[in-house]
């Protein structure tokens, strides 16, 4: 951005009202310099002030909507990670194509909402459907596109006749579908047919200098949400292609490819391995949208984990709810252990405890994210947080004993929180998460 957080600050109305979401101006003219948030949710500032921090306010690679606006791709402020972060994870997508019949459809359709996986508090799952003409039958393609309308998945219609996606949009319900593509032999019709329905389109081109024709030509027309393919069907040229278009647009400011990408590794290799290979490739650098041939949960569910990976906050360590969390359907007599809510902290202590087939309580204190022994040096894991959280969270309502398992490296709190734990027996626990199968086993309740 143009503009630093405290320059956004000076040219806000300085109100600190809240309205925006935010405890102060300064809050919100620090996530809005990190292209966190959008300048329209202050509803104070002056039409002067609106006007002076419009341009500045949008990031470098415009934010793409698609469908209602809860998909979003782009929005991009930095090369690397750790500049900054980066903001809006690739939307992944599944292809459909009207040669299918009517139980392949609905085959991938159950596979859009099967393959869902709880993951730090998140549910992680593909988010779109490309819907692919074939064959050139209009009435075929819009029967397709209704069907999977119904689904209520965002949607993107592939087709390089304008007659076809225009069938395609009346059977979309006013979905805002992403039309794919336009080039440049069908910029014109396919941009108005995009612009009368408020649409955000795919552009194509044979070369990143193409697709500067293309894209010019569209934005000369007033469309203003754009996703790019610059052409590149093999896995290198395709990443030099997202590499240059990215620097452009961060480095060189060059508007004409301030837009987010889109990925087919379908066209890239034909084994579904290899596949899974360049989206990973990919989804690290740079692609806005990545469009899957098919998928099963073992190509899927890694792709989604590097994602969420890549797109968390690097400054914000990734952390789980606090809770009580129950693992194997716990009865009143099931040991009772605590731990952190660091996210890898969590998923390897309960994975431990799935491993025992002995059903438990895991109590996740909040930490902010910081691992036992990080926490215990902040002063989050120890006794004076501890007590007060096992007092109300619950837990005694769920056991008759009154046994804490704590970790082992936490054994020096141990003393201290029997004095906040009255009533309370406080087991130090094995040092490493491997050893927890074998102490569960060997638990007297």
């Amino acid at each position: 951005m143009a503009l630093t957080g405290i320059e956004i600050f000076k040219k806000l109305p300085r109100t600190n009202c809240k309205e925006c979401g935010f405890p102060t101006c300064l809050a919100f003219a620090m996530s809005l310099a990190q292209g966190k948030t959008e300048l329209a949710k202050c509803p104070h500032v002056s039409a002067e002030g609106k006007a002076a921090l419009s341009a500045a306010a949008e990031p470098p690679i415009r934010t793409v909507s698609i469908g209602g606006g809860a998909l979003k791709a782009g929005g991009e402020t930095v090369m690397f990670r750790h500049e900054k972060t980066f903001v809006n994870p690739p939307p992944l997508a599944l292809l459909i194509t009207d040669a299918m019949d009517e139980a392949q459809v609905a085959a991938r359709l159950r596979k859009m909402e099967e393959l869902r996986y709880d993951r730090v508090g998140l549910t992680l799952g593909p988010e779109l459907v490309a819907v692919q003409e074939t064959g050139g039958d209009a009435g075929r393609f819009a029967s397709l596109v209704g069907k999977v309308a119904v689904s209520g998945h965002g949607m993107m219609l592939m087709s390089s006749r304008p007659e076809v996606l225009a069938a395609g949009l009346k059977a979309s319900a006013g979905q805002r579908p992403l039309l794919y593509a336009a080039d440049k032999n069908n910029a014109e019709q396919l941009g108005a047919l995009a612009k009368e329905h408020g649409c955000p389109v795919g552009v194509r081109g044979n070369g990143i200098e193409e697709l500067i024709g293309v894209v010019e030509k569209l934005t000369g027309m007033g469309l203003k949400d754009l996703v790019l393919d610059a052409g590149a069907r093999k896995l290198g040229a395709a990443l030099r292609e997202q590499i240059a278009i990215r620097r452009a647009a961060l480095s060189g400011k060059f508007k004409a490819l301030g837009f987010p990408t889109i990925a087919f590794p379908g066209e890239m290799a034909d084994d579904p391995l290899q596949q899974v290979v360049v989206a990973a490739a990919l989804i690290a650098k740079y692609a806005g949208i990545v469009v899957l041939p098919d998928f099963d949960g073992a190509m899927l569910f890694p792709l989604l984990l590097e994602r969420m990976n890549i797109f968390t906050d690097p400054q914000r360590p990734m952390a789980t709810a606090e809770g009580i969390y129950e693992i194997g359907g716990p009865g009143e007599s099931a040991p009772v252990l605590i731990t952190s809510n660091f996210s890898l902290s969590y998923f390897i202590v309960s994975g431990e405890i799935e491993t025992s087939r002995m059903p438990a309580y895991l109590l996740v204190k909040d930490t902010e994210g910081l691992s036992v022994l990080t926490a215990w040096a902040a002063g989050k894991f120890v006794a004076d947080e501890i007590g007060p959280f096992v007092q109300k969270c619950g837990i005694a309502d769920k056991v008759k004993h009154r046994k804490l398992i704590i970790p082992g490296y936490a054994a020096q709190i141990s003393g201290e929180l029997e004095d906040e734990l009255p009533g309370w027996e406080i087991v130090i626990g094995p040092r490493e998460a491997a050893y927890i199968p074998a102490f569960l086993k060997a638990w007297k309740g």
